[in-house]
């Protein structure tokens, strides 16, 4: 497999940080994990219940020494998201993470996750339906 990086762009390799300081190429000639830096999200981005599920598996590669630790938490986050959720699409792509996850293939979990994110981002920005909405007002008094 072969990266292309533009100069001062970072690639996550097995745990480590790479950055180039110039353009190249790298060429791998085994399995190796890693991360693209724009796949990257920063920790100030998983704003939503489904962006800390990427993050979590994020955090597996880029911190494999602490895997099974993030991997535990994957498992609640998945599974308590899992329990609230009624949009099927959603439902249906956790499900196909959790199958990665299970094999090991995070890559494809994050690939996964990410094709989620716009139908979450419709299902939060929603208004709801007029006969739904909670008169805050009342609720207080």
């Amino acid at each position: 497999m072969q990266i292309h990086l533009k100069k001062g762009e970072k690639l996550y390799v097995n745990g480590a940080v790479i950055r180039a300081d110039q353009r190249c190429s790298l060429e791998f000639l085994n399995n190796v994990t890693f991360l693209l830096e724009n796949h990257v999200m920063q920790a100030d981005k998983a704003d939503t219940p489904l962006k800390q599920i990427y993050f979590v598996v994020q955090t597996m590669l880029i911190d494999p020494d602490n895997a099974q630790i993030t991997r535990e938490l994957y498992w609640h986050l998945s599974a308590c998201l899992q329990g609230t959720l009624d949009n099927a699409e959603l439902k249906k792509g956790l499900v196909d993470s959790d199958s990665c996850i299970k094999s090991q293939r995070h890559f494809d979990a994050l690939k996964t996750l990410r094709g989620l994110f716009r139908i979450e981002e419709k299902l939060l920005s929603a208004k709801p339906a007029d006969n739904q909405e909670i008169d805050i007002q009342k609720e207080v008094a």
